[in-house]
């Protein structure tokens, strides 16, 4: 057996900085839309000027061309405007460079894999922890020219880091691609056009503290009024004083409502952002008309993370161990001592369709999961530190086509940064564990134990107790006792749960009448025969209750 990696500690998640609720506007008339239509087209021309403005300098950005960048989109929009465009900018700008570092390290990771297959001979056999050489001679020979074309995308993906070039697509690149193949996605070049406007539209405006509700920009009056500061080339639209286009609307948020008013009533800052939902195709893939929108205000505002408990108080009252899965959430609950209690519970999703459908589904596991955890009087939840960066790529799993897919589904970032937003409002702590043999160990030690007559134990049931006793810190591996040297009782009665100190651990074990072992039925063993001849009166056990003859009462 190789050596083993070490682990990490586990560490109570902390909880969320912000928070984002969104509601819909209802009931605009068609003056609004429009107005919002304008607004919206506008705003992005800008914001994609200056997105261009802000790849080009690249690494050269300071506090003083950010100054420059705002002073140009002042006159063509507000102060507030081109601060708000800006930092959006700066923003898109710092996520694509993240991106481009996965990308590096993705393709360095593919590389080296390849380079070690390559020099392995063709067909040498693979572990279980390294893969082998490839199967045939042109396998070979294709890897090595891939191995050649991957080099030269890492080459040309560093120069571009080192020189600060990053490849932004305003309004997503699956959508600019999808122009090429209109036929195929079921779409008429004027529905992708009005959709590929409408995602490149650009209506956001940062939340200043003392002003009046909190924005001064996009301003929301406590009874749900809306009112936008139109931009000054759009000023003659307004229908409010100073510049403002007040909606005919009122809005009302079914989340959080009394938080949010709270903060307005205080003139604490809000952020807002106004967008439309263009559904270029419904949930079953049938086009519809993309000139129906529905538009969505979304707000946001930051606070105090909650100071996170110690794990020795989250784990008081015991732990649920979650193992996340493709399609379902394996859970068990585990006490104070790491025994498992109860059944095991799974919560399934499903995860395909589009986006809205596939997060419903992982809000309404993780909902039934907190719900659970409440009932059972538990106040922390065990889960894995899931990162699949480097172990999705073909070039790992070669032919393992849906295994790449399944590991790509799986949304472990989004799944556990949702259930740390959730649980906090529910004071359920999220603990997060090293993921390192959970499912091997879990199913070499528990899955067996834990299965019943009434009760099949799957193999994810098994690596949930596994990640609640490592949360708790327990061993996950379960010592047994040791082969007696002898038929006599030197070797004691060693268990694993049981510890010094615990009355009866040294006690005699009771006798369980009937065969001796489950593989051999009575009167088929070895020394079946010979039962009678030890130094027992009556017949074997195996056939009848053993029974002591009576002592005599003279010698």
């Amino acid at each position: 057996m190789g050596e083993l990696r070490s682990l990490a500690e586990p560490f109570v998640a902390s909880g969320p900085g912000g928070v984002a609720v969104r509601t819909r506007l209802k009931h605009l008339t068609p003056d609004d839309e429009q107005v919002l239509r304008q607004v919206c087209g506008h705003l992005g021309s800008l914001a994609s000027k200056d997105l261009k403005a802000r790849c080009r300098d690249g690494l050269e950005h300071s506090g003083g061309t950010w100054a420059a960048r705002k002073r140009e989109l002042t006159p063509l929009s507000s102060s507030r405007w081109a601060g708000s465009i800006t930092k959006a900018s700066h923003d898109q700008w710092a996520l694509a460079r993240r991106g481009q570092s996965a990308h590096i390290h993705n393709l360095e990771a593919g590389i080296r894999t390849i380079e070690n297959r390559l020099s392995l001979p063709v067909g040498q056999k693979g572990t279980k922890k390294a893969p082998g050489g490839y199967r045939s001679q042109r396998e070979w020979h294709a890897k090595s020219r891939r191995l050649r074309v991957l080099q030269d995308r890492l080459a040309a993906a560093r120069a571009d880091r080192e020189a600060g070039i990053v490849h932004v697509v305003r309004g997503g690149k699956r959508l600019a691609r999808t122009r090429h193949h209109l036929e195929a996605a079921q779409l008429t070049e004027g529905a992708w056009r009005r959709g590929w406007e409408a995602e490149r539209w650009f209506l956001a405006a940062d939340g200043e503290s003392g002003k009046r509700y909190g924005n001064e920009t996009i301003r929301v009056s406590p009874d749900g009024e809306v009112s936008i500061k139109l931009p000054a080339p759009l000023a003659y639209l307004a229908n409010a004083p100073l510049g403002r286009y007040v909606l005919a609307c009122r809005i009302t948020f079914a989340h959080r409502a009394t938080e949010w008013a709270d903060r307005v009533a205080a003139n604490r800052a809000v952020a807002y952002r106004i967008l439309p939902h263009s559904r270029l195709r419904s949930s079953g893939g049938t086009p519809i008309d993309a000139g129906r929108d529905r538009w969505y205000l979304t707000a946001s505002w930051q606070f105090p993370p909650t100071p996170a408990l110690s794990i020795e108080a989250a784990l008081a009252h015991g732990v649920i161990g979650v193992d996340m899965n493709a399609d379902h959430l394996a859970a068990w609950r585990l006490d104070v001592h790491g025994n498992p209690t109860g059944a095991p519970r799974r919560f399934f999703y499903d995860l395909t369709g589009s986006a809205p459908h596939r997060d419903a589904q992982v809000r309404h596991a993780l909902t039934r999961l907190l719900h659970w955890a409440r009932t059972c009087g538990v106040k922390a939840i065990a889960v894995e530190d899931l990162d699949f960066a480097a172990e999705k790529t073909r070039e790992k799993h070669g032919r393992k086509r849906r295994f790449r897919q399944l590991i790509s589904g799986m949304p472990t970032g989004k799944l556990r940064a949702r259930l740390t937003s959730m649980a906090d409002q529910t004071g359920i702590a999220v603990i997060a564990v090293d993921p390192a043999y959970t499912s091997t160990w879990g199913a070499q030690h528990w899955q067996k134990p834990l299965t019943t007559k009434n009760r099949k134990t799957t193999r994810h049931d098994a690596a949930a107790v596994a990640i609640g006793r490592r949360a708790q810190g327990h061993p996950i591996r379960r010592r047994t006792a040791p082969p007696p040297a002898h038929r006599s009782d030197e070797q004691g009665h060693r268990t694993v749960q049981t510890r010094p100190g615990v009355p009866g651990r040294e006690g005699t074990r009771p006798r369980i009448p009937g065969p001796r072992t489950r593989s051999v039925p009575p009167g088929r063993g070895a020394n079946a025969g010979n039962q009678n001849a030890q130094h027992r009166s009556g017949r074997s056990a195996e056939h009848e209750t053993w029974q002591q003859d009576s002592l005599p009462l003279s010698p």
